[in-house]
């Protein structure tokens, strides 16, 4: 069986591709104008550098937080802006409520991922035109922004990056009270969100009973947020990371674009996908699965204890079945080190999950030891 079928089916698989178009590449506008308001933002980590020099790191006794510098927050405004985007992506945008957040995925005509996204409804009421914030990883958004604009024809949107930053904050429950002292009432629901003095803050799911934000703010509301530092320690990102991929969250990155299927990734069993909406690209391969029970593949949690490995680079390498050497089972969706352990989400075939002895890159690699997700692999 060649790679390009692995999935056996045809399902949620196929051999790496290449990644959204740069900017500059034969198509108007070139690199500058794509990638100049992510240089401005580059240039406004000033105010986060300073955020960040006045929390200690700490990881006990108080509420932790991570500067996430590996996303970026792009907008879209105008009063075309949510049809826009609803004809874009897997999720209900034109039904989003006003005070929640929901996770989206953009696709290719062929239904594979290029994007997952976090996405919300703007709060500013001084605007009159609708505008929507997309939260996506920094390493494909400016391109992101590129080949969604290529679509907008005649609509009226406009679709930027924002200078925004994003800061992945969590809490246990004893810890909840000081934090909200400083902050204001907190989301608790995971998806729910809150627009506070300090900053858009959307409530993230968790593996446990940690409760955890997407904490997203201007250069002004992190200025005026100087209040928190007392009452937060710095923790390392990759230990952010680490707990979404305990939750079970996808984040495609360009490693992983054009290789899996919204239901390989679980997107449709944590309200990434809506089967009631109209159409967007892709939308045929996604429904056909979905209603012919054909999704035979799904992402699972992993971790990979004591291992010396480079994390950057495991996002999109092959996982082996010990057992059946050979051909590689599945593919690695993204990973992140905590301590001394690396966490891992990767889609297999459901079959392999109960009994395989999972390797990463070869059939003598290193063993994945599969764990539960917080969710069911069965809708």
């Amino acid at each position: 069986m060649d790679r390009a079928n692995l999935a056996g089916q045809n399902e949620g698989r196929s051999a790496p591709r290449a990644p959204l178009p740069r900017a500059g590449m034969g198509l108007p506008g070139g690199e500058h104008s794509y990638h100049q308001a992510f240089d401005d933002e580059s240039r406004a980590h000033a105010a986060m550098h300073a955020f960040f020099s006045s929390i200690p790191a700490r990881a006990e006794g108080c509420a932790q937080c991570a500067p996430l510098d590996d996303f970026a927050v792009f907008s879209a405004s105008g009063a075309d802006a949510l049809t826009f985007l609803h004809g874009q992506l897997t999720q209900d945008v034109t039904g989003l409520p006003a005070d929640a957040a929901r996770l989206a995925g953009y696709c290719t005509a062929k239904g594979r991922l290029l994007a997952t996204l976090v996405m919300w409804r703007g709060a500013d009421p001084a605007e009159d035109a609708p505008r929507l914030y997309g939260l996506v990883r920094q390493d494909l958004a400016a391109a992101l922004i590129k080949r969604l604009s290529m679509f907008v024809l005649r609509a009226k949107v406009k679709l930027a990056a924002a200078s925004l930053h994003v800061t992945g904050v969590q809490a246990a429950p004893a810890q909840l009270a000081a934090l909200e002292a400083v902050a204001g009432a907190l989301p608790r629901t995971p998806w729910q969100r809150a627009e506070l003095p300090s900053g858009t803050w959307i409530a993230a799911p968790s593996a446990d009973a940690t409760l955890r934000w997407w904490w997203v703010a201007s250069d002004a509301q992190l200025e005026a947020a100087a209040p928190l530092a007392p009452v937060l320690g710095q923790v390392p990102p990759a230990q952010w990371h680490a707990a979404d991929l305990a939750a079970g969250i996808p984040w495609i990155t360009t490693a992983t674009q054009d290789v899996f299927i919204p239901q390989t990734v679980n997107l449709d069993l944590i309200q990434g996908v809506s089967f009631t909406k109209g159409c967007y690209p892709g939308q045929e391969v996604v429904a056909r699965s979905h209603y012919r029970g054909t999704v035979k593949r799904r992402m699972a949690f992993g971790t990979i204890a004591g291992a010396d490995l480079s994390t950057e680079s495991l996002a999109g390498q092959d996982v082996f079945d010990a057992t059946q050497p050979g051909e590689p089972i599945g593919r690695i969706v993204d990973a992140s080190r905590a301590h001394d352990t690396v966490s891992v989400l990767f889609e297999t075939t459901l079959a392999a999950l109960p009994e395989g002895d999972l390797r990463l890159a070869s059939a003598d690699g290193p063993r994945i030891a599969a764990a539960p997700l917080p969710y069911s692999l069965t809708p």
